[in-house]
């Protein structure tokens, strides 16, 4: 094989392992939605768990105002590191 040859041969090579790094980074996140019923509300925790038995972190300016356990709510949330974050959240009527 001459130069050019070897050469190509090791940049495909450092692209295939390029990708294969970065490639299980983007499966640690993963969006999602669930309707459900609120069980309960843990404002010190910054938690809401659903009646699906499931914990739903809620970032520390999330106003818990208007929600009430046995609500039905959506909830749009981001899997990281199998803790389930909320992104957004709709009363359903």
């Amino acid at each position: 094989m001459d130069r050019k040859g070897a050469r190509s041969v090791h940049i495909i090579l450092a692209l295939l392992i390029t990708v294969g790094v970065l490639l299980p980074v983007t499966s640690f996140a993963q969006s999602a939605d669930v309707e459900a019923k609120i069980a309960r509300i843990d404002t010190d925790k910054l938690t809401i768990t659903l009646d699906d038995g499931k914990n739903y972190e809620v970032p520390e300016e999330f106003n818990f105002g208007g929600l009430a356990t046995g609500q039905t709510v959506v909830v749009f949330y981001t899997v990281v590191d199998g803790r389930r974050i909320v992104d957004d959240l709709q009363v359903s009527e």
